[in-house]
C-alpha cells in the first residue's frame, strides 16, 4: 500500500456561494456540479485546469456528522495550518487580489526560486499560491 496524491481538501462553508465565487473567480478553478448522489445545491465541486476536483466545498447545512467527526464551522481542525497550490500567473494574480481588495502577503523561498502568495478564502482556510516563474 502506498499513497499516491492528495485527492481533494473538503471545506465546509456558511456561505456556499461566496466560496464558490472566490475559487473559481480568484483561483480560476472550474465549477462543477458533483456526482450523485451528492446534492449541487449543497456540494459544489472546484477542479484544478487538469479537471480534478481539489476542493470539496460543503454547505454547513450538509454536514449532519455526530461526535468527533463531526465538522463544526470555523472550529478547530487540528494542526493543518495551510493548504498550497502550484500555481501560474503570478502578476495576474496579483492583479485580480488587488481588484478584488483581498488582503494577501508575498513572501518566498530564494534558494529555489519560488514565489508565494499567501491568502485567506473567504472561510479563513489560508492557501498558499506557489508561483515558479521567471
Amino acid at each position: 500500500m502506498r499513497v499516491e496524491t492528495l485527492d481533494h481538501v473538503n471545506i465546509v462553508t456558511g456561505d456556499l456561494a461566496g466560496t464558490v465565487s472566490f475559487y473559481r473567480d480568484v483561483l480560476g478553478l472550474e465549477q462543477r456540479d458533483p456526482p450523485e448522489p451528492l446534492q449541487p445545491d449543497l456540494v459544489q465541486w472546484l477542479c484544478d485546469a487538469g479537471g480534478r476536483p481539489i476542493f470539496h466545498l460543503v454547505d454547513r447545512a450538509r454536514m449532519d456528522r455526530k461526535g468527533p467527526y463531526a465538522n463544526k464551522l470555523g472550529g478547530q481542525t487540528g494542526s493543518v495550518d495551510h493548504v498550497a497550490l502550484n500555481c501560474t500567473g503570478l502578476e495576474e494574480m496579483r492583479a485580480r487580489l488587488d481588484a478584488r481588495g483581498l488582503d494577501y502577503r508575498v513572501g518566498g523561498v530564494s534558494g529555489i526560486s519560488l514565489v508565494q502568495v499567501f491568502v485567506r478564502d473567504p472561510n479563513n482556510v489560508l492557501l498558499e499560491l506557489n508561483f515558479r516563474e521567471g
